[in-house]
């Protein structure tokens, strides 16, 4: 049987129907049911809370209607969790809010900038917060992530979150529920998450290196010193020259050619020196001139 391309699978499995179907289900069985039959797998949490109740978490996760029969049975106040990124079909911009801070000013700062305007569909959390969903359309991995400092966190490949109409009980002691609060009148469209956190996290200026090229170098000048990067310097060798590429008006294609060939050389793997290289396009062209970045690791399996 033929498969579905993943641009199109996440569509069909996810839907507004769905979502209402979901969002004004009698109870919580009957929402996990819903989700398994349109192919999404789902997994249960504690009641009122968002730790798993399964083994292994959201990789125990499944859309098979006896196992979520059995798990809704066996606990039928459990929350409803759901894997992120390629194996649940959506990818989740998380908006937290904690007493004194809430990440709503980076979020609407972010959508100023163009990175969040794709939404399918926005859902009110307990604690006052947002989840922005948007279909996975891509076949390109987008690791879950945070940025603690802007209070956003991004819900891909290796995380989860939980869904309506699950209830989650907060410090104060009240249990309120995670509630629709608007679909999109619009085409929604994939996010590009390591273009958003680069744009919440710039990266951090550093003294530059003592070889680094004039400004208006010869591109072959360029690739020849992003080849020669020691360990430790690579990626922010290749993010500076590709920014410079940018900044000169070579478009992606040319400078993905030119300096992908000269990252792999240095000893870069080609998925992390492509990410690399579209990050700087999409900062450099929105912002100007960028600084070198320092890397900083994924967080992975986090759930909400």
């Amino acid at each position: 049987m033929n498969q579905l391309p993943q641009s199109r699978a996440a569509a069909v499995r996810w839907s507004p129907r769905l979502l209402n179907d979901i969002v004004n289900a009698p109870d919580l069985a009957t929402a996990a049911e819903h989700l398994g039959v349109n192919g999404i797998p789902v997994f249960p949490c504690v009641p009122c809370g968002k730790r798993p109740l399964t083994a292994h978490g959201f990789q125990d996760a499944s859309a098979e209607r006896d196992v979520i029969d059995f798990w809704w049975r066996r606990h039928p106040d459990a929350n409803i969790g759901v894997p992120t990124g390629a194996a649940g079909g959506v990818d989740v911009v998380d908006v937290d809010v904690h007493k004194t801070v809430s990440g709503y000013p980076a979020f609407e700062h972010a959508r100023r900038a163009g990175f969040v305007e794709g939404w399918a569909w926005l859902v009110r959390t307990p604690s006052g917060g947002l989840h922005a969903y948007f279909l996975h359309t891509g076949e390109r991995e987008q690791r879950s992530w945070q940025v603690p400092g802007k209070h956003i966190d991004f819900r891909g490949d290796g995380g989860y979150i939980v869904v309506p109409p699950s209830r989650v009980t907060g410090e104060d002691g009240v249990t309120r529920s995670y509630e629709q609060i608007a679909v999109a009148s619009h085409h929604p469209a994939a996010v590009d998450a390591n273009g958003l956190r680069g744009f919440l996290d710039p990266p951090r200026p550093m003294r530059p290196p003592t070889d680094l090229p004039a400004v208006g170098a010869r591109p072959d000048k360029l690739a020849a010193w992003v080849a020669s990067r020691p360990e430790g310097g690579r990626n922010g060798g290749l993010f500076w020259a590709a920014c410079r590429m940018a900044e000169e008006g070579h478009d992606l294609s040319t400078t993905t050619s030119l300096l992908g060939p000269a990252a792999y050389t240095a000893g870069l793997p080609e998925r992390e020196a492509m990410a690399t290289i579209r990050s700087a396009y999409r900062i450099a062209t929105r912002l100007g001139p960028a600084s070198q970045p320092r890397p900083t690791n994924a967080v992975e399996a986090v759930g909400l």
